[in-house]
């Protein structure tokens, strides 16, 4: 479940299938694998339930043969999987109490900004581009959507809405796969269909959440031993399973404590973050300068970073000292923190769930 109003800091693009390598334009299937007709898999693994089933096989069968992915029944039912999780295979899914949420994210930034609220709302009572007054829409609102929708016209005809928002749309995840809209506004490169609209309204649509998504979940290279750990980059960025299990090393071979987050280095500040300043605490023993240990940091949302000195070294360090093979891929430990959410709940939590329906996909198992 992606945070509503996070945004994802995600990294370059490169395109292969969910294990092998090749290029965009050829993957090749792993030993033993069949291809699928990628349509006709959607068709009977979807409940019949569903609203267009026909349309969401079309859309992810141009979604894989765009994308160069290899049509593997495991491929196929890993996008579906998310897309359950996420929404129930609907494109613009009802998000229950969002009027509220939306209300309560425009008082935080006004009380942030020491803007007082009757001024706020007194904004909000003008006539909005579409006839309605933005209070009156914001109290009708039921899908992201319709959402960022108001957030675009509020930022772009109301001066309010420039000092509460600039020009950021809060509203930062969308679709049927709830995929982050920065993701897809920098990989837009290949988008088979004609846009009527931004890549932001794109990725509210059934095929754009799902080309963005799909891209998100399987088109990077990734040594992952199963999906399980795909479906935790996925909520919390690219290579955030290799990076906790990198931090597992850190902290055995350093003695101090992190949080097995995935996160390497602080993307907010150009300051060391406690990932970093616990690999300085080796810098010796590593043979590096702290100036080589932040380069080699910074490939951690890469898989280059896995061919670096630095991962090399930390793992000699920390299997000498455990006296053990250490892993390579871990669930990162990240509590999921959204206003949508109202349990107590966790990437690894995210995965296993998604991970599950997968296997129900490809058992034939239904729903």
């Amino acid at each position: 479940m992606s945070a509503h109003f996070r945004l994802c800091s995600l990294s370059l693009l490169a395109a292969l299938a969910l294990t092998g390598c090749g290029s965009r334009s050829s993957l090749p299937l792993k030993e033993g694998e069949k291809p699928v007709d990628v349509a006709s898999v959607v068709r009977q693994k979807m409940p019949a339930s569903v609203r267009d089933r026909d349309a969401w096989a079309e859309d992810l069968a141009k979604t894989f043969s765009s994308q160069g992915l290899a049509p593997t029944l495991e491929n196929v039912c890993s996008v579906l999987a998310v897309a359950q999780q996420e929404s129930g295979y609907r494109a613009d899914p009802t998000v229950p109490g969002l009027s509220k949420i939306a209300w309560r994210e425009i008082d935080r930034r006004a009380q942030r900004m020491h803007i007082p609220l009757f001024l706020v709302h007194t904004a909000l009572k003008i006539t909005s581009p579409n006839g309605k007054s933005y209070s009156d829409r914001l109290d009708a609102v039921k899908t992201e959507r319709q959402l960022s929708a108001i957030f675009d016209d509020f930022i772009n005809i109301v001066p309010m809405g420039q000092t509460l928002f600039g020009s950021l749309n809060p509203v930062h995840t969308g679709g049927p796969m709830q995929v982050s809209i920065a993701f897809a506004e920098r990989h837009a490169k290949g988008y088979p269909w004609k846009m009527a609209g931004t890549v932001r309204q794109e990725v509210f649509s059934r095929r754009g959440g799902l080309w963005f998504g799909t891209l998100h979940l399987l088109n990077y290279p990734a040594n992952y031993s199963a999906p399980l750990f795909r479906f935790a980059d996925f909520n919390a960025g690219w290579y955030a399973s290799r990076n906790a299990a990198f931090q597992n090393a850190v902290s055995r071979a350093s003695g101090v404590r992190l949080a097995l987050d995935g996160d390497l280095i602080r993307y907010d500040s150009n300051e060391a973050g406690k990932t970093e300043l616990a690999v300085r605490r080796l810098a010796d023993r590593l043979k590096m300068s702290n100036e080589a240990i932040r380069r080699q940091l910074e490939k951690g949302d890469t898989l280059a970073f896995e061919k670096t000195d630095l991962y090399a070294r930390v793992y000699q360090l920390a299997e000498k000292k455990a006296g053990k093979a250490l892993p390579r891929e871990l669930l990162p430990g990240i509590q999921l923190e959204s206003p949508k959410i109202t349990r107590n709940l966790t990437t690894a939590w995210f995965a296993k769930r998604v991970d599950e329906r997968r296997a129900k996909c490809m058992a034939n198992t239904a729903g």
